[in-house]
């Protein structure tokens, strides 16, 4: 069955990432067309990218970022749960997404933001990063407003908006991680 990763793109204490990555999880539970899992970047403890051989090259690093490869590697597709930090993509996202080339290419990515304007600055930097990678960012988008998604500013409170862009979202990405399956099966077996 097609994996697909929900990734929550924040490391900081006192995130509000695991509640939305949360709710996706359990809206993408429901569908039968693929199996979803949660990945939660704090676990793999990255340090900030130092290798000298970079992973394009067969740069592999430590033992947290070797597990973090073997993730990404593992899935079909991702779920990009991503705040916005001063309109920009968060450090620890982008650091986690340089550890990895091969994992990426051939997949596809939806997105999640979240943030004062919708988490909408950091989606747009994170599609620029996803041609590059391989990775085929589906149109279909989830900005969420944090003063009228959020109780407080930090409890998630998702609306019925929200819930039918996510719907869009998923049946987009599954779609066009299944049509990219042939794709990936035909360059595993010429790396085999």
């Amino acid at each position: 069955m097609t994996r697909i990763g929900i990734i929550i793109g924040s490391t900081r204490p006192r995130r509000i990432g695991p509640q939305v990555a949360g709710w996706v999880h359990e809206v993408a539970a429901r569908r039968s067309d693929a199996a979803f899992e949660l990945v939660d970047l704090a676990e793999f403890r990255l340090p900030l990218f130092d290798q000298e051989v970079p992973p394009a090259m067969g740069g592999t690093g430590g033992p947290g970022a070797q597990a973090w490869v073997r993730t990404v590697d593992a899935l079909d597709g991702f779920v990009f749960v991503t705040p916005e930090y001063n309109t920009q993509l968060p450090g620890a996202l982008k650091n986690a997404i340089d550890f990895v080339h091969a994992g990426w290419a051939d997949k596809a990515a939806g997105i999640v933001s979240y943030g004062v304007v919708g988490g909408t600055g950091s989606a747009a930097q994170l599609r620029q990063l996803c041609g590059p990678l391989g990775l085929a960012d589906v149109p279909a988008q989830v900005s969420l407003h944090l003063a009228t998604d959020f109780q407080d500013f930090t409890v998630f409170t998702p609306g019925e908006s929200g819930a039918r862009s996510l719907d869009a979202l998923l049946d987009r990405l599954v779609a066009w991680t299944t049509a990219l399956e042939p794709v990936r099966s035909s360059r595993a077996a010429v790396v085999s």
